[in-house]
């Protein structure tokens, strides 16, 4: 199959090589490339999805560049797929099935004189999508892929690019993107959490510790230099906490500095270190039903 992929060709003022070396390089680079077109990746917003949050929106922008700089787009069909990754019996998973298609005279046009488009769902409108109703989890991915088309007939998708172009700085068009699932509480979890704390040199955390804030009430967890190496406390949060917050408070030294905070479920929630993340991180946890 042939690959899009990107030449630049330097000229030296003076150089010598054979005509037969060059006419064999000029072949193998016409017999394994062709100019196609790519779908750049101008602005992305929304990945994770939250699985608290139905309403969640993942957002991307794209812009069609072909060899006539976009006079030979056509359309562009946008796929879906969604992969269960549930450690249980039942696999949920969904095959890819077409989700939207886009005619040019849909697109705008970018800064660049492209054209460009903004496509937007949420997690609930992918979910009724593929038939999965709310039997989503952490953990579990949403794949969108787009393939163009051109006025030529040809099509081209994330399997008929080079790295180069897949992932390069300059054209980032990958033309799939996989959207994970995240249980980010948007509010206090009752239940009991367990905290466990290492310090690596042995001699406590040196001021540093695990701030626990509910319903204005300030609590502190760490480990001392009488525990040594480690602590675990069990943090029970209440049934009808209205407003709770978790931070990282630096110490002297954040290098020694390890710990993971395990739901009420079992699962771990978060973990950090060495040198954690200093303040809130709330928004930054796990924790699914």
């Amino acid at each position: 199959m042939k690959k899009i992929s990107v030449f630049l060709l330097a000229l030296s003022t003076t150089f010598f090589i054979s005509c037969e070396t060059d006419d064999k390089v000029v072949d193998q680079v016409i017999d394994n490339f062709t100019v196609g077109a790519v779908l750049r990746t101008r602005a992305q917003a929304g990945n994770p999805y939250n699985a608290f949050v139905p309403g969640s929106v993942w957002t991307v922008t794209i812009e069609e560049q072909d060899e006539e700089f976009g006079g030979l787009l056509e359309s562009v069909d946008l796929y879906i797929s969604f992969t269960d990754n549930q450690d249980d019996p039942t696999d949920t998973s969904v095959p890819e099935q077409l989700l939207a298609s886009f005619a040019a005279s849909e697109f705008g046009t970018s800064s660049r004189g492209l054209p460009e488009l903004t496509y937007s769902t949420t997690l609930q409108e992918s979910a009724t999508a593929v038939g999965i109703g709310t039997g989503y989890s952490g953990g579990d991915v949403f794949s969108y892929r787009f393939v163009v088309n051109l006025t030529d007939g040809r099509s081209f998708t994330n399997t008929d690019a080079n790295n180069g172009v897949l992932g390069g700085s300059y054209f980032s068009s990958p033309y799939k993107y996989d959207i994970t699932v995240a249980c980010i509480p948007v509010g206090p979890v009752p239940g009991d959490f367990v905290l466990d704390m290492q310090d690596s040199f042995g001699d406590g955390w040196n001021g540093a510790s695990i701030r626990v804030t509910v319903d204005g009430v300030a609590t502190d967890y760490t480990i001392t230099a009488a525990q040594g190496a480690s602590n675990s406390e069990t943090i029970t949060i209440p049934a009808g906490a209205s407003t709770w917050s978790w931070e990282y408070v630096s110490g002297d030294w954040d290098s020694e500095v390890t710990y993971q905070l395990y739901a009420p479920n079992g699962k771990l929630a978060y973990s950090d270190g060495p040198n954690p993340v200093i303040g809130e991180i709330t928004d930054l946890f796990s924790i699914c039903p």
